[in-house]
């Protein structure tokens, strides 16, 4: 499905949320809730997204806010507990009386939240790639959807270049997100000739932390012909995961892992000189080399030593989510000015 970002639609989708909306504007600051996992098996991705977005937040008010009004933010932790993000949207829409809400990563914690922003006619910015299928007045998707990053990336394994893969091992967390990413990644690999035999599909649930099993399975599968695997793991369970593709010494150039949710921020506690060569699909990468980027990587150095974040303050990384937040954020703040 293509998302269409056009300043007019966003600028029309906040006029129609502010007039049911509370008078966010009456006050002396406008609030902005932040919606995202701070503890639980989320926490190693989502932490560093609600940094970001105060970051946004500083960055908007010392340019001299929005409508001359400073920023607020509300932040709520909602655990990596699927039922309480919609509970902490309730509490953020009816009692913090935000304007908009910034959060999300997985599918089914924005699926909990969907229903929520529809009935209390909230707006939600949700930063990461997602399985498309889905369209709501309500819910701007700023990450992207299987044709823009699942799609080519198969297309890349498949090519000479990309090692002229035969047979796939899709391998997913078990929830909305990697279940309808592999249904549509099926069907685009049986329409390339791509038999179901030559197809294995296995899931694990949040938090799962023993891989010897399944990457035992993947070496005994690549035995029958050239073979890539398509990771779509979220969480702390990419930890051990690459920790033990590593211990079965399941070479890149053997079986080359591509993955969807995987950045420096998940690989931080992992030994990576075994895993040189395998792949991750995003719209964005810190190493990407234009003046935009560079001052952006130079201004989350800088806030990251200012607020002495774990982990970042001595080595600063960004990530596509990140850059998907800074965006969001930022494309909010001109449809309000526009929408006045």
């Amino acid at each position: 499905m293509q998302r269409r970002f056009t300043l007019k639609a966003l600028t029309a989708a906040v006029a129609l949320a502010s007039i049911s909306a509370v008078p966010a504007f009456a006050a002396d600051t406008i609030k902005v809730g932040v919606l995202h996992s701070l503890s639980g098996t989320m926490a190693i991705s989502e932490t560093v997204l609600k940094d970001t977005v105060l970051m946004a937040i500083d960055d908007i008010n010392a340019k001299g806010g929005v409508l001359g009004k400073k920023l607020e933010p509300v932040v709520v932790d909602p655990a990596s507990n699927w039922p309480l993000f919609a509970e902490k949207t309730k509490q953020l829409l009816g009692q913090d009386k935000v304007s908009v809400i910034f959060g999300c990563w997985t599918s089914v914690s924005r699926k909990s939240v969907l229903p929520v922003v529809e009935e209390m006619n909230g707006l939600l910015f949700y930063p990461v790639q997602y399985e498309g299928e889905e369209l709501s007045k309500n819910v701007f998707y700023t990450g992207a959807a299987p044709n823009q990053q699942a799609i080519p990336a198969v297309d890349y394994l498949m090519s000479k270049e990309g090692g002229a893969a035969k047979r796939w091992v899709l391998l997913g967390t078990d929830y909305v997100y990697p279940r309808t990413t592999n249904k549509i990644l099926r069907a685009y690999l049986k329409s390339k000739g791509v038999k179901d035999t030559d197809i294995d599909e296995k899931y694990t649930p949040f938090g799962h932390s023993d891989y010897q099993t399944i990457v035992a399975d993947i070496k005994k599968f690549s035995a029958g012909g050239k073979t890539a695997v398509v990771s779509t793991i979220n969480g702390d369970s990419n930890v051990p995961f690459y920790k033990e593709l590593g211990n079965a010494g399941l070479k890149a150039k053997d079986v080359p892992v591509v993955a969807f949710s995987v950045g420096e921020e998940e690989l931080r506690g992992v030994d990576t000189k075994p895993l040189v060569g395998h792949l991750a699909a995003w719209n964005y990468f810190m190493s990407i080399k234009n003046p935009t980027n560079t001052a952006f990587i130079k201004q989350w150095s800088d806030y990251a030593k200012a607020k002495n974040i774990a982990g970042h303050k001595d080595k600063p990384l960004t990530n596509d989510p990140m850059e998907a937040t800074w965006i969001g954020i930022h494309m909010w703040k001109q449809a309000v000015e526009k929408a006045k």
